[in-house]
């Protein structure tokens, strides 16, 4: 992760989930990431509609050019790169694995602006509708309307496994040469 919105918000989602996957939407404070919330948006998943947007931030709303509430996610990419990012948000909610992209869009005169994005989910929940946050961050300040998002790199951010202190015994088995016992 590049961008500082990305990172801060990474950082309080992992917070938040603990030991878990991914944490509840519930547990998302938007008072605790207040200076992010301009970067910050909300998909329902719903893929036949190309993941709306739930709640849209106000600098993410500014980089379209206009409100996404209820907007297609995957309508702002171009043709190349909405299918990938379908199937990418599919997989972070499917997995509940999250997702960093880069991403290139058109400004109005005809240059290109760079912008990192950052699919995080929420945890599941019986008779909730299931949905995805992240982030849309560009990284230049002044880059105004923009147009033909395309998909240029991703990964996704796997969990790393948290290993407990007590299910490690390390043995000192002959002088330079350790075992840890408890790990597969």
């Amino acid at each position: 992760m590049k961008h500082p919105s990305s990172r801060a918000f990474f950082a309080y989602w992992d917070e938040k989930r603990g030991a878990a996957r991914a944490p509840d939407r519930a547990d998302i404070d938007p008072a605790a990431v207040r200076g992010l919330l301009g970067d910050i948006f909300v998909l329902s998943c719903e893929p036949k509609l190309g993941f709306p947007f739930r709640v849209a931030g106000t600098r993410v709303c500014a980089l379209a050019g206009r409100d996404l509430k209820d907007q297609s996610f995957a309508a702002l990419f171009d043709e190349e790169s909405r299918s990938e990012i379908e199937e990418i948000t599919t997989i972070v909610t499917d997995e509940a694995l999250g997702a960093i992209a880069g991403v290139t869009a058109m400004r109005e005169d005809g240059s290109k602006a760079y912008i990192e994005l950052l699919l995080l989910p929420f945890n599941a929940r019986p008779h909730t509708p299931v949905s995805v946050t992240g982030v849309l961050a560009p990284f230049d300040d002044e880059c105004g309307t923009l147009s033909t998002f395309t998909l240029t790199s991703w990964r996704y951010l796997h969990q790393p496994e948290k290993l407990l202190p007590r299910a490690i015994r390390k043995l000192q088995i002959a002088r330079g040469l350790m075992v840890y016992e408890g790990l597969r």
